[in-house]
């Protein structure tokens, strides 16, 4: 009896995605904020999984095109300069960018691109995606503001959209009726078990909305000193607010990036986080999670989410272990109050918790089929706007 052929089967063929990231800061080392981390460890992700990625984003980031989304070195002339009604020359200067940074998508790398991840803030990509040749995916990393929304409501578009956390695709419902979410994820080789056993630790961008003073003040109120890591952005709140808090109670260590980052964040006994805003998603949570550092957050946003519990027991783990603690948002009390819970949690349960779904390999898995689907025409739930996304690819979409 002859023997069977064996079955033939052809790899996922190697996607060519453009990346749009942020225009503000640079997408490097050592990040300014969750965005550019986010957007530098998908890139990474992406390649390591073999896909060809193009990283448009703001000058001075790591392996990107030549073209830049912000500081590309356009100036308006001398005639539109005595423009009494002309805008700020530095919104000028970002809708220029991405005028051209769009317009060589359209032409320059017309023929090479597969799929559009947008990851930028600016209205631009939504208002002219259906003028691409390829779709577009686009991750809703911020509450609604008025100039994206306002591009919805003209007709701008996506053939997908997802959201980093529940808590954001509610707040787009709207405008987008129905995003994918996708949380997050981080390096566990990047963040490593650390051995805890310091102090406490807030690291972050030192500006108002993240609100490190009231870390200082709940630290202070636990009798346990605070170290403050991150880049002071607003001179004006840190010299308010941070510098007559330091002393004590608390350090401030400056602007920390890459292995130096994580090994801090690993000798950290417990992590502050103290949004005053509603965190999108919360990535320092994470972060702190995946180094086995517990976390006493304020309740606000999508951080809920980064430190639920994980779903029933796995191997060596018990039901209920947990990432950290949430308190009401802004209660400075409760924050002090709960610090010595967080510190006795186990930190290899910790770790184990955040490993459940805040991964990096899950995340780029995720992103990867998302964009896929886009690849493959796979259609988009209608949300009665103009506005599509898409719903559950990771189960109907393996390859294009």
């Amino acid at each position: 009896m002859p023997r069977p052929l064996p079955t033939q089967t052809t790899a996922p063929r190697r996607l060519t995605v453009a990346v749009l990231g942020p225009s503000r800061f640079p997408v490097a080392e050592p990040y300014v904020g969750g965005l550019e981390s986010f957007v530098g460890g998908l890139v990474a992700g992406l390649r390591a999984r073999g896909h060809r990625v193009l990283l448009f984003a703001a000058a001075g980031s790591t392996g990107a095109q030549p073209e830049v989304l912000a500081g590309g070195g356009w100036e308006p002339d001398e005639l539109s300069r005595q423009d009494p009604s002309m805008p700020a020359a530095a919104f000028l200067r970002e809708h220029q960018a991405h005028l051209a940074v769009l317009n060589a998508l359209r032409t320059t790398y017309a023929g090479e691109v597969d799929v559009v991840h947008n990851n930028s803030l600016h209205h631009l990509p939504l208002t002219l995606s259906s003028t691409l040749p390829f779709p577009t995916v686009t991750t809703l990393h911020t509450p609604p503001t008025p100039w994206l929304t306002a591009a919805l409501a003209a007709g701008g578009s996506s053939h997908a959209f997802t959201a980093v956390s529940r808590f954001t695709a509610r707040q787009w419902e709207p405008w987008v009726t129905s995003a994918e979410v996708v949380h997050n994820g981080v390096d566990p080789r990047r963040w490593a078990l650390g051995p805890g056993g310091g102090g406490l630790l807030w690291f972050g961008r030192l500006v108002p909305e993240k609100a490190p003073h009231l870390a200082m003040d709940a630290a202070a109120r636990a009798g346990h000193h605070l170290d403050l890591v991150g880049p002071a952005l607003d001179e004006g709140y840190f010299a308010a607010q941070i510098a007559p808090r330091l002393g004590r109670w608390a350090t401030w260590h400056g602007h920390l990036g890459g292995p130096e980052l994580s090994a801090a964040v690993g000798r950290a006994g417990a992590v502050l986080v103290t949004p005053v805003w509603d965190e999108p998603f919360g990535l320092v949570a994470a972060e702190a999670a995946m180094c086995g550092t517990p976390v006493v957050a304020f309740d606000r946003g999508g951080i809920s989410e980064v430190l639920r519990p994980t779903v029933g027991p796995t191997v060596g783990e018990t039901a209920g272990a947990r990432a950290g603690l949430v308190v009401p948002a802004d209660d400075v009390a409760a924050m002090a109050a709960a610090i010595p819970a967080a510190l006795a949690l186990d930190r290899a349960g910790v770790r184990r918790a955040a490993s459940s779904h805040l991964s990096a390999a899950s995340m780029v898995g995720r992103y990867e089929a998302v964009l896929r689907a886009a690849v493959a025409g796979v259609p988009p739930a209608s949300s009665g706007r103009g506005v599509g996304a898409v719903t559950a690819v990771q189960d109907r979409v393996a390859a294009s």
